[in-house]
């Protein structure tokens, strides 16, 4: 019961050093509790932040075994901080001390890692638990596309995760994209234009950035609908807003 005692202290010393923003403090401490799934939850986000991934992947794996004692000891005055979803389009979902966020935390440890097929299993996991949730949808998306370019069957899953999906949020917009994307890589030319068309009626809380690859995106389908005056046009004006953006020079003879 002593050790325990003590496992406790720990846990309760290290969430609240989290929370403070003292990521940084020695491991040591946490490690001594790693075989309490809260122990192994901050002790695999803290080896994260540390890039010490393969301790990282150890101790998350270690709380997703003990998922059920997950937050069993966090307190309202020492609760870890939330960690964020992996997706690039820095959408604002979060995740606490559970199932959910040890395996956001091993999605991103894999993907450090270069283990795509393992990021993507987790992944599929989270969307399993919250099969509804578009941010979920959004990450998968993303990581299918990027760990497995030209792959149709690719393609056909991205389409199916946004199926009936509309354009509500920056981030159902963003899993809009990825379905245009995904539907060029198909051929299904005409289907990907008016994704994007619709995409992009909503510009208001889109992030410039988020716009810039609808357009970009826009323009790629022109060239492939053999329509060059529209793909050139929509090129031009990026190019006079970044000209560093993706190969928009290079595609512009500049």
């Amino acid at each position: 019961m002593a050790f325990i005692r003590a496992s406790l202290v720990i846990i309760s010393l290290r969430s609240r050093e989290l929370v403070l923003g003292n990521e940084n403090k020695d491991l040591e401490h946490l490690e001594k509790a790693v075989h309490l799934a809260d122990g192994a939850y901050l002790a695999g986000f803290l080896a994260l932040k540390q890039q010490r991934l393969e301790e990282a992947a150890t101790y998350l794996a270690t709380a997703a075994e003990k998922q059920s004692r997950l937050g069993r000891y966090f307190s309202s005055t020492a609760s870890p901080p939330p960690w964020a979803c992996p997706s690039r389009t820095r959408c604002p979902r979060m995740w606490g001390p559970d199932l959910r966020g040890v395996l956001v935390g091993l999605v991103q440890v894999y993907q450090r890692q270069e283990r795509w097929d393992d990021a993507i299993a987790c992944l599929e996991r989270l969307k399993r638990i919250e099969p509804d949730d578009v941010v979920v949808k959004l990450s998968l998306a993303e990581l299918l596309l990027d760990a497995r370019p030209g792959d149709k069957n690719v393609y056909w899953k991205v389409v199916r995760l946004a199926d009936g999906i509309e354009n509500e949020t920056p981030v159902h917009t963003a899993l809009l994209l990825y379905k245009a994307r995904a539907l060029r890589g198909l051929g299904l030319l005409d289907a990907a234009r008016e994704t994007l068309t619709g995409a992009l009626r909503r510009g208001k809380g889109r992030s410039e950035e988020l716009l810039r690859a609808l357009r970009y995106e826009r323009a790629l389908v022109y060239e492939d609908l053999g329509k060059p005056r529209r793909a050139r046009s929509g090129l031009e004006k990026l190019y006079a807003e970044d000209p560093d953006y993706e190969d928009v020079a290079a595609r512009l003879g500049l």
